[in-house]
């Protein structure tokens, strides 16, 4: 299993055959074709495996000292495997070489399994944004991660 950043159109053809099968409103392709144009502050991982081109992904912006986790998915066969820990661990460390010192993210209220995957990588519930999902409207939970410089 590899992590690496993105690397072809046709990684994010796989990227984008996962968020429609992930989310209720995926991520367009102009949207990631937007944020491929600024490769300093839109970061695009995929997480490959011998059987997947892109078995998983995460995107996030690197703004100053932190990163915002916008999207993390896996491909729905291979999920409750620990690929989804593996790559957030992998992301996180990559925050950490581009010195970022904090991470944020939201989540819906409703996805029980992403936030235990995001507590056991140890982020914390900061705040709650209300209504900010559509289809359906649903409050999201603001989670935070912050890098103990003691272990580092």
């Amino acid at each position: 299993m590899v992590v690496e950043r993105l690397a072809s159109a046709a990684d994010l053809d796989g990227v984008l055959d996962i968020e429609a099968a992930s989310f209720n409103n995926p991520t367009t392709r102009e949207w990631y074709d937007g944020e491929l144009q600024r490769p300093e502050v839109c970061f695009i991982y995929v997480m490959r495996t011998a059987a997947h081109p892109v078995a998983g992904f995460c995107a996030f912006w690197r703004v100053a000292e932190q990163i915002h986790i916008n999207n993390l998915a896996i491909r729905p066969e291979l999920r409750r495997q620990g690929l989804g820990s593996r790559l957030l661990q992998e992301v996180i460390a990559e925050a950490a070489r581009l010195g970022a010192d904090r991470a944020t993210l939201e989540v819906r209220r409703s996805n029980v399994p992403a936030q235990k995957l995001y507590e056991r990588a140890g982020f914390v519930q900061a705040g709650v944004r209300r209504n900010y999902y559509t289809q359906p409207v649903e409050d999201a939970l603001v989670l935070v991660l912050k890098r103990d410089d003691s272990s580092a």
